[in-house]
């Protein structure tokens, strides 16, 4: 009933009413306020591990958003430049942990004194990269893995070298060369013991191009439930099914948001009849445009990649908040949105969640900063997309 507002689905209003239905307001407040920064407390450990010059490093830093010479990156060396377990944060969420580890393959490599030495029980999964077949040693890896309860993704690094090297071929079709080289890793696999093998192919130079997507999908589909988000906030927004996926990811707490803003101001706002906390909705937009990569310091990176300029990529934006967020920006998009709610939207709403009937104007507060930052968060991911495909010089 709600969806035909456009505003807020049923789904969120349940989960809404589940959370603070039996509580008070200032508990209601607490509530929404402790998930909210649980949620960004979530940890997510990955070991990345294969054989020594096989792209371990360069992955760790893809993952990231980061090139090999950028600051905070992983070593990366034709040699093992990786002794022990060594973990690198992510530049915007300290909270997703990378781990280079050190290389396998060694002539006396056991696994399970391998997996002891770089202490598995703290990852969630692992990454088990080759640059050519896989060998003894990856599969002796990932039976151990499996042994103890984890999960692990088989990545075969380096295919923009493979893709570069078969162009040179007349009748070079990419399709079929990706395919082969996939075949042919999942018989070598079989031969060595994998029953049923999935290998992603990846490049570390170009992560957004091949399997990736594949790959995410697979890590999102096996992560428990609180993890999914952190995984779909920290990759790097290099692919439309990725920005399509971040964007489903910030919608999911625009209901605890908009409730949290209409709770904690007590007056209305100068020349509008509802009541929100300005400054928790500004806290929500920067989100927005820290995790699609449109803050300044992101755009500048992809500048370097791209060969763009920052002005031309801002020339795309058409969101009216990529001028700056602040006050007078935000009361505009309030006064717009509260327009389109209806006296029976906010009746329904209060009859649904009755705590919301006793803020100040509540009912109309939570539906209009709903509205909003709805409307903001599409925007704004329409934009990302917008860059996205200015940088890659793709159409779709």
């Amino acid at each position: 009933m709600f969806e035909d507002y456009g505003i807020i689905t049923q789904e969120d209003l349940e989960d809404l009413k589940e959370s603070i239905s039996t509580q008070d307001l200032p508990s209601a407040i607490n509530t929404i306020k402790e998930y909210l920064k649980k949620q960004d407390l979530v940890e997510l450990n990955i070991g990345v591990t294969g054989e020594s010059g096989s792209g371990k490093s360069t992955f760790v830093n893809a993952f990231r958003g980061l090139g090999d010479e950028d600051e905070g990156s992983a070593e990366t060396g034709p040699v093992e430049t990786t002794m022990e377990p060594e973990v690198y944060l992510h530049p915007k969420y300290k909270n997703v942990k990378v781990w280079d580890l050190p290389g396998i393959g060694t002539p006396n490599f056991k696994a399970d004194e391998y997996l002891k030495l770089v202490q598995f029980e703290r990852y969630d999964f692992f990454i088990i990269i080759a640059s050519d077949r896989f060998r003894e040693c990856h599969t002796q890896l990932a039976e151990e893995i499996k042994n103890m309860g984890k999960k692990f993704y088989f990545v075969r690094s380096k295919i923009d070298f493979c893709i570069t090297a078969e162009k040179r071929k007349k009748n070079f079709d990419q399709k079929k060369t990706l395919d082969t080289i996939r075949e042919d890793c999942k018989n070598g696999l079989k031969k060595i013991g994998i029953e049923d093998p999935v290998v992603f192919l990846i490049s570390g130079w170009e992560l957004g191009k091949y399997d990736l997507n594949q790959l995410q999908e697979r890590m999102e589909k096996e992560l428990p439930q609180h993890k999914r988000r952190v995984l779909m906030l920290a990759l790097p927004n290099i692919t439309l099914e990725i920005n399509e996926k971040k964007k489903k990811a910030l919608e999911e707490n625009i209901g605890k948001v908009a409730l949290l803003s209409a709770c904690v101001a007590v007056i209305p706002l100068p020349g509008l009849s509802i009541a929100a906390d300005i400054a928790i909705i500004a806290d929500e937009l920067r989100k927005y445009y820290s995790v699609f990569g449109l803050d300044d310091p992101s755009l500048q990176k992809l500048c370097e990649r791209s060969g763009k300029t920052v002005e031309e990529l801002k020339s795309l934006m058409k969101s009216p908040l990529h001028q700056g967020i602040n006050t007078s920006s935000i009361l505009t998009l309030l006064g717009a949105a509260s327009l389109f709610i209806s006296e029976d939207a906010v009746e329904l709403l209060v009859s649904f969640i009755p705590i919301i009937g006793s803020l100040v104007a509540g009912g109309l507060s939570y539906l209009t900063v709903s509205g909003m930052l709805k409307r903001a968060l599409n925007d704004i991911a329409d934009d990302a997309r917008n860059v996205l495909m200015a940088s890659l010089e793709t159409e779709v």
